[in-house]
């Protein structure tokens, strides 16, 4: 399973199992890296003083990498660590190395003690979709070297692209929309293999692990009006990952509203609104292994 990405809300797309065509969804993953480059570039700066000094920073591990945007950021922010952008979908690591980073193909969580450790473990939107949270953590830990941090991407807000009355259907479309992402995420981790409840108090479940805490931080990206083609499309796939993962539980209205926002020709549709905005908060949290 190929990890690196988060739910339908926040990320254009669903979980699951082997359900998911990661390959399918490479354009909109690469749509998102490049609307979270800002985000990347300043976690980058912000995890710079926590780590061990740059002599000592050896190795980095994008784990769940995708196409390897945070790698290809690790690699110019800290440009003697040897990078490696992890992840189980060989059409992601091509991306990756495009990129001009080292891969390493690998099956998650089965295969992360293939991997080695590093002075630096990242896993964005990675554990999450793993059935037992807390092994992961623990599993991930075991990557770390002394002194060395994991950093995992988990939480924020969900994104947000248009006014609460956008004119079309029933205001407050997209409250509506979360609340059925929220439910539906519920039902996606339940079914996932080995699934286990926890509270998802990270910085505690990182110290369970044997970490010491470090940093909890929320970052913003903000793509302000008129939006380019490209966050548009963003947006719009997006959406039409929602229409398709959650036409059956939303009112048959907001179906409605949601094909008149997918509509390329009209000017209600996101790819032409005036309106339309993207804003959202990603969650970074840190913790070292003494």
């Amino acid at each position: 399973m190929t990890t690196h990405h988060a739910h339908a809300h926040s990320h254009s797309h669903g979980h699951g199992h082997e359900d998911i065509d990661w390959d399918e969804l490479a354009d909109q993953l690469e749509r998102q890296a490049r609307a979270q480059l800002g985000f990347l570039r300043e976690t980058a700066a912000w995890l710079g003083p926590q780590l061990p000094s740059p002599q000592a920073l050896a190795r980095v591990l994008d784990i769940g990498s995708g196409p390897g945007a945070a790698a290809a950021v690790f690699a110019e922010a800290f440009p003697d660590a040897e990078v490696i952008a992890v992840d189980g979908t060989p059409g992601l690591l091509e991306r990756a190395a495009a990129r001009g980073v080292t891969t390493r193909l690998a099956e998650l969580p089965g295969e992360l003690d293939t991997l080695g450790t590093a002075d630096l473990v990242w896993a964005a939107r990675v554990v999450h979709h793993l059935g037992d949270q807390q092994a992961a953590l623990n599993a991930l830990a075991h990557r770390v070297r002394p002194g060395g941090l994991l950093a995992i991407s988990e939480g924020g807000l969900p994104p947000r692209f248009l006014p609460r009355d956008i004119g079309i259907g029933r205001p407050g479309l997209q409250a509506r929309l979360d609340v059925a992402n929220e439910e539906w995420f519920t039902a996606m981790r339940a079914a996932l293999p080995d699934a286990a409840d926890i509270i998802e108090d990270w910085p505690a479940m990182l110290a369970r692990a044997g970490l010491t805490p470090v940093a909890t931080r929320s970052f913003l990206t903000e793509l302000r009006p008129p939006l380019d083609d490209d966050a548009r499309e963003l947006i719009h796939g997006h959406l039409a990952r929602s229409r398709e993962v959650l036409a059956d539980v939303l009112d048959p209205d907001d179906v409605h509203t949601l094909d008149a926002l997918l509509d390329p020709d009209a000017p209600t549709g996101i790819r032409r609104r005036a309106d339309a905005f993207y804003l959202t908060a990603t969650t970074v949290h840190t913790a070292r292994r003494e």
